[in-house]
């Protein structure tokens, strides 16, 4: 039986894994998500004084590039369905001595609290992949996002070539799980290969986008099809 998970079960495994997140993606990319989230962040094309969102921000790594991007005249949102990821987000902030705006707020990426056409640009982190109804997904950020503005998403992505795939699941398989268990958390961290067994891949995500009314959609894949960044743009109204 394929297990898939509620929101509520996803929602718990981000605030059980919230205290070694960062650790992880550092340890388990060999600090390579770092440069994935600048390239995302480019893509979204932020401009100065922007007001933006951050979705599914977690610790907040997307969200402090965005800000610096926009200026202390922008104001970035930080919204992420886990209470613990938020707090470190927060606390990650008052560290840095708060210099650029940023507003954390707890959110369903479902249904998000903000209103029609508020947004200059929006990025994901690793959160489309984890959401229970993308295509929902995907209509609140069009929804939010102002005429002409540009989303982008980073995430795994499924790779078309066999052999990587193949590499993928080892790594998945002998890195990633292993690592975990060794922080007692192998259980949180085993949801990530039923997750992308279950992810489109970027031909897929694209029609997705396409059919909630976004424009000028395009899938990068990066780091060997191992990730992929989804683009989208909103049409003018």
């Amino acid at each position: 039986m394929t297990f898939s998970p509620s929101s509520s079960d996803i929602q718990a495994i981000f605030d059980r894994i919230a205290p070694v997140y960062d650790q992880l993606n550092d340890t388990l990319s060999f600090g390579q998500h770092r440069i994935w989230k600048r390239m995302a962040v480019k893509w979204a094309q932020p401009q100065l004084e922007d007001t933006a969102l951050d979705l599914c921000c977690g610790s907040g790594d997307l969200a402090f590039i965005l800000a610096k991007s926009i200026g202390k005249k922008g104001k970035v949102i930080g919204a992420d369905f886990s209470p613990q990821q938020l707090e470190i987000a927060r606390q990650r902030h008052q560290k840095q001595g708060q210099v650029y705006p940023i507003e954390w707020v707890e959110a369903d990426a479902l249904n998000l609290p903000f209103a029609d056409n508020r947004f200059d640009c929006a990025t994901m982190g690793y959160g489309l992949r984890n959401v229970t109804d993308i295509s929902a997904c995907l209509k609140e950020v069009y929804r939010v996002l102002k005429p002409g503005a540009i989303a982008s998403f980073l995430d795994f992505h499924r790779p078309y070539q066999p052999l990587i795939g193949q590499f993928q699941q080892w790594y998945l398989d002998n890195l990633v799980v292993s690592t975990a268990e060794n922080l007692g958390l192998k259980e949180d961290y085993a949801y990530i290969n039923p997750s992308l067994e279950r992810f489109p891949q970027g031909k897929e995500q694209i029609q997705l986008a396409q059919a909630v009314g976004f424009t000028e959609v395009k899938h990068y894949p990066i780091a060997f099809e191992l990730m992929g960044v989804l683009v989208m743009k909103k049409v003018y109204s």
